[in-house]
């Protein structure tokens, strides 16, 4: 993220997945013994996410049902398309965020997004930045709690893998950037303009992880807490595809 502001007004409500029955039943008899009630997770990878890597859309989970992933996973050979179809949704509502209602204007609040320049870090629908995380689905994925906490807090939410780096060479200034890849030898960067760096550690003067650090600044104070409320409601009814 990188600049939010506007003011609140209506009620945003989020509508989680309906369960579907006839797909809970062949879920629980037959796949819940790898990936747990409710797809918790257990021999298998938890289901109870917005995403699943390896099943991005509808079809693609349908034919993981129908198919399988070698070598861990069987295909569900004895399951007619119906019932792959009802399988594939009763998954898809185990990742649903719970219904919430969010207060603030989505619509002012993409005004607050557009006046800030948020679109200059983060990408939505193939528009804007790629240096910070793209918000196309932003709202399936995050809960707007999740949203607030981070547009005040950056740092509070860092995602594990998220490394971002100061490296400053033998000569020439320091480059702030996050990283992109890393060996025993070299790193890469990428700076807040979208701009790719590669380094040779053996050649840096010192390199530094900026551990609790994000380049999003915080908008702690900064946000009145109407605007605050329509920005919130606005990243979160990004919902991506229907």
């Amino acid at each position: 993220m990188s600049r939010f502001c506007i003011f609140v007004a209506f009620t945003c409500t989020v509508f989680a997945q309906p369960i579907d029955p006839a797909g809970k039943k062949i879920f629980d008899s037959q796949c819940a013994l790898c990936h747990g009630q409710s797809g918790g997770g257990g021999r298998g990878p938890s289901l109870a996410r917005p995403k699943l890597n390896k099943a991005p859309d509808d079809a693609a989970l349908q034919r993981v049902i129908s198919n399988g992933i070698e070598p861990e996973m069987p295909g569900a050979w004895q399951l007619n398309p119906h019932e792959v179809e009802s399988v594939a949704a009763y998954v898809r509502s185990l990742g649903a965020l719970p219904p919430e209602n969010v207060p603030g204007d989505p619509a002012r609040g993409a005004g607050v997004y557009d006046a800030r320049g948020c679109g200059a870090c983060h990408m939505v629908a193939g528009k804007g930045g790629s240096f910070g995380p793209e918000l196309t689905d932003i709202g399936a994925r995050r809960n707007a709690a999740w949203l607030r906490q981070t547009i005040l807090q950056p740092a509070s939410s860092l995602g594990d893998d998220f490394v971002y780096v100061s490296a400053t060479p033998a000569s020439g200034p320091s480059v702030r950037g996050i990283r992109v890849n890393e060996d025993s030898f070299t790193i890469q960067l990428k700076d807040a303009r979208g701009q790719f760096h590669s380094f040779r550690k053996a050649d840096l003067k010192e390199l530094r992880r900026l551990e609790k650090e994000s380049p999003m600044p915080s908008y702690q104070g900064r946000l009145e807490p109407a605007e605050l409320d329509d920005l919130v409601a606005h990243l979160a009814g990004l919902k991506g595809k229907p």
